[in-house]
């Protein structure tokens, strides 16, 4: 199984660049976009409706902008548009799908980089989220957290780590989390299976930033740690366009 992961920087901008045509090429079972930048009255059939899949939006109350949507084959044993917290679920940024063999989370982690009042809610949308996954991997769930996570962990997963350390996406505050998630029993699977590799998922448009690959790794997908046999690839697509991100996946197997 495929799960694809990507920040499009909005649907219908990237439709018009020729989006549906990659996910008929692709075939990933299930798609995970992030920062739809739409609202429910706004999706036309083109967009909701790609041949093959059910799909799932969740837009924030603001116009243009946030919001992630899940295109999948299999349909899910249910759908939750939220982790039940309003300030949270409010924006549009979770997105929660139920198989018979794990929960698949998307998520559009918040950016800190507007002020501090933006930080302090970005890190408490972390806490929050990882309190809810750890109730679920408690229980024995098998849990799959994709997503645009606006932090860059170690300083292989961006080119320039020194000249961005007091930059929101690489403060030592964000990166203190990375590393007790990761305690907490979650596993990034492009580092678990390439500790040495240096790719990217977002580069800036300024500076011609991508055309000199100066760019962050800030999209993954995390397993928990009871789903480690089950991984079986992880790839960075940098040579997708359409948005400054470009799509991360996740190959899982089930014996």
């Amino acid at each position: 199984m495929k799960i694809y992961s990507w920040n499009v920087n909005g649907i219908r901008a990237i439709t018009k660049k020729g989006f549906i045509d990659w996910v008929n090429k692709e075939q990933p079972d299930i798609l995970c976009i992030q920062e739809t930048k739409i609202q429910q009255d706004q999706i036309d059939d083109n967009i909701r409706n790609i041949e093959g899949y059910k799909s799932y939006f969740s837009c924030a109350e603001r116009k243009g902008y946030s919001g992630v949507a899940v295109y999948t084959k299999q349909e899910p044993i249910s759908v939750s548009y939220g982790i039940g917290i309003d300030r949270f679920d409010s924006e549009g940024r979770i997105l929660i799908c139920e198989y018979k063999e794990f929960i698949l989370f998307n998520i559009y982690f918040p950016n800190g980089q507007k002020d501090d009042e933006r930080l302090n809610y970005k890190m408490e949308f972390y806490d929050a989220l990882l309190e809810y996954c750890n109730n679920l991997k408690d229980q024995g769930k098998k849990l799959i957290i994709c997503g645009d996570y606006n932090t860059a962990h170690k300083e292989i997963d961006l080119k320039n780590p020194k000249s961005n350390e007091k930059r929101s996406g690489f403060l030592p505050i964000e990166r203190e989390w990375m590393d007790k998630y990761i305690a907490n029993g979650y596993i990034d699977t492009f580092r678990y299976l390439y500790p040495e590799e240096v790719k990217y998922s977002w580069w800036s448009y300024r500076f011609n930033a991508r055309a000199n690959n100066a760019g962050w790794r800030i999209d993954y997908h995390f397993v928990s740690d009871n789903m480690k046999e089950n991984i079986e690839n992880a790839d960075i697509l940098n040579n997708v366009m359409g948005s400054d991100h470009c799509p991360v996946v996740l190959e899982i197997k089930f014996l």
